[in-house]
């Protein structure tokens, strides 16, 4: 009964801390965190066949198992550096653009395992899977008749719950429901706010925050091959959310924007005592979603802002790889360090558009480490840095909008510490 009481109780911290947990603004891998907790962001983000703390369960459900009860929380400060350049354009756009009004965000996390037997163990993570901002003082659409500021801000909130099952001591399989929560504004692009670009004049711009639900699930597998290796694959499907009402204008199908599914491998060899190198590969389908991936060209043979293939950002699907270290310093201190390479989910030719949400980033480069206390509680920090990447555009400006081209750029650095309670 008490152990049953103890458990109850810790599942309502959870649920309370749920409820108070903001979303973020995290564009790492296009607009896809490159990680979920310190310990998997300090091995830049390493995580299918290598869980290291509950928020494994973001990643793949089946690494529960290999984890004690514990809980894990923690937070990010996230810095993006995003803007654009016009040149060569003859409406009078030209000019370097500056995105970076809002310049620091906050991103908090949560995770919780308990072990039910030996076989069975529930969790429950909650943490910002992505989102995107811009924020530009100086508006670049305003040659074309857009007024006031302008930017975007996407934000992503998931909640999975998740339960994984030891089938034999070498081999889990895990499951998870994810509840997701997302808002979006736009700002500033009154320009294309009427009857000739939009099937819906009056919602693309300046309609406040709106924000949709939706839910999904999350199967994972880990599988001990032999003592030093251990191989894992997962699947997140695609999120069905309701649509963004007040921007039926702007997004295809009247303001659709699901969240795309995912999946990937990964291996971690333990090299001795104290080194542990992993490597993770995933697939991100963005192409799968009309409002991320119809080109914008679409806009200017008929098809307008908020129809079925209304102009889009032109996003492609994207691979990325990620390797990782691990190594055991003493018995208190624990040493990480990661790089990862993504694909470029934005096409030369698209780049106008993506002035507004330039997820340009392919390089991250991490390091972190955990610290742990004489109590038995356990510090993780890790920091990341996200080269700053350029993509220069080719054709990017349609005639119509004076030509030229658009060049959009993004670096980010993120600090995250999290603490580890044993329970």
């Amino acid at each position: 009964m008490k152990h049953s009481k103890q458990i109850r109780q810790q599942a309502l911290l959870a649920i309370a801390i749920a409820a108070v947990l903001p979303a973020s603004v995290h564009a790492t891998n296009g607009y896809f965190s490159h990680g979920f907790g310190a310990r998997s962001q300090a091995v830049a983000g390493v995580s299918m066949a290598l869980p290291q703390d509950g928020l494994i369960a973001a990643s793949n459900p089946a690494g529960i198992s290999a984890l004690g009860n514990r809980l894990d929380v923690g937070a990010s400060v996230f810095r993006p550096s995003r803007g654009a350049e016009i040149a060569g354009n003859f409406a009078g756009a030209n000019g370097r653009y500056h995105g970076n009004d809002t310049q620091y965000f906050l991103i908090p996390e949560f995770a919780y395992i308990r072990h039910l037997d030996n076989d069975l163990t529930v969790g429950l993570a909650i943490y910002g899977n992505g989102g995107m901002n811009t924020d530009y003082r100086t508006n670049p659409l305003a040659a074309f008749g857009s007024t006031g500021a302008a930017g975007v801000n996407l934000e992503q909130l998931f909640i999975t719950p998740s339960v994984s099952w030891q089938v034999t001591d070498k081999h889990a399989f895990g499951a998870a429901v994810t509840l997701a929560h997302q808002t979006f504004e736009m700002q500033g692009v009154s320009a294309f706010d009427n009857p000739f670009f939009s099937a819906s004049p009056g919602k693309v711009s300046n309609n406040g925050e709106a924000s949709a639900r939706g839910a999904g699930v999350k199967l994972g597998w880990t599988g001990q091959l032999s003592p030093t290796l251990t191989l894992g694959a997962a699947w997140s499907s695609r999120i069905n959310m309701d649509k963004f009402d007040r921007y039926a204008g702007l997004f295809a199908e009247e303001g659709a924007f699901d969240i795309p599914a995912t999946y990937g491998l990964g291996v971690a060899w333990k090299s001795g005592d104290a080194l542990t190198l992993a490597a993770d590969w995933q697939h991100i389908e963005y192409a799968s979603i009309k409002s991320v991936a119809n080109p914008l060209q679409n806009l200017l043979v008929g098809n307008a802002l908020g129809t079925r293939y209304g102009g889009g950002f032109g996003w492609k699907d994207i691979n990325v790889t990620k390797l990782g270290a691990v190594y055991q310093y003493t018995d208190s201190l624990v040493l990480r360090a990661g790089i990862s390479r993504a694909e470029q989910p934005i096409p030369a030719s698209e780049t106008f558009f993506n002035i507004l949400a330039p997820g340009t980033i392919r390089d991250h480069v991490s390091a972190g480490a955990t610290w742990v206390t004489a109590t038995g509680g356990e510090w993780s920090l890790s920091y990341t840095h996200a080269l700053k990447e350029t993509v220069k555009g080719q054709g990017s400006i349609p005639m119509p909008f004076g030509g030229g081209e658009a060049n959009i750029h993004l670096k980010e650095d993120i600090l995250t510490v999290g603490y580890t309670f044993k329970l």
